[in-house]
């Protein structure tokens, strides 16, 4: 997952585009809060990276700004490359929710799909409240362990080797119920 200076670093870089994004439409912090619903202080902190950003946060701002968390995340990285060696994959924790996050294969121009590793510590539980993109395709391989999705009101629990496909048009939840961690795959194709 790489040291704290890496992470801290990551905090930097992704506050430096968060109030880039925010400056480029012309918003204060309080027009953002208005239409992410997180508050002033919260987000002020997250672009000073007084604070690491959460899942949560992140996935907010994210439809916002109109971007999948890859995007996000991959706008804060060099130039894509063809080939991403495991070494420079870009990990981000949300330690508060214990999810951990590798992006496998980061958004790139002129391809519309990206992969994402995640895991969850058994009990961790994250809800989004909507996507970051309406109608974004995402494929949900788990790997190890088991997951339980819930999207469109229903409940799917993913053992290893399984898969669930959809479009995420409202709120979804990720939860392992344990009592081993989680780690699956995440293949997010923008619509």
């Amino acid at each position: 997952m790489g040291n704290d200076g890496e992470l801290d670093g990551v905090d930097v870089r992704l506050g430096v585009r968060l109030a880039e994004l925010r400056s480029a439409r012309g918003w204060s912090l309080g027009e953002l809060a208005e239409r992410s619903g997180v508050s002033r202080s919260t987000l002020s902190r997250a672009e000073r990276a007084e604070i690491s950003a959460t899942a949560s946060l992140l996935n907010r701002l994210c439809a916002v700004y109109g971007r999948t968390m890859s995007q996000l995340l991959s706008e804060v990285e060099a130039e894509p490359v063809a080939v991403v060696r495991a070494a420079d994959q870009t990990v981000w924790a949300d330690e508060a929710s214990g999810f951990v996050r590798r992006s496998v294969s980061a958004p790139h121009a002129g391809l519309r799909g990206e992969l994402v590793e995640g895991r969850l510590r058994a009990g961790a539980d994250i809800a989004y409240d909507r996507p970051p993109v309406p109608g974004l395709e995402q494929h949900i391989w788990v790997l190890d362990g088991t997951l339980e999705v819930t999207a469109q009101d229903v409940e799917h629990r993913l053992d290893a080797g399984d898969c669930l496909r959809l479009r995420v048009w409202g709120p979804t939840r990720f939860r392992c119920p344990g009592p081993e961690d989680v780690r699956y795959a995440l293949v997010v194709v923008l619509p």
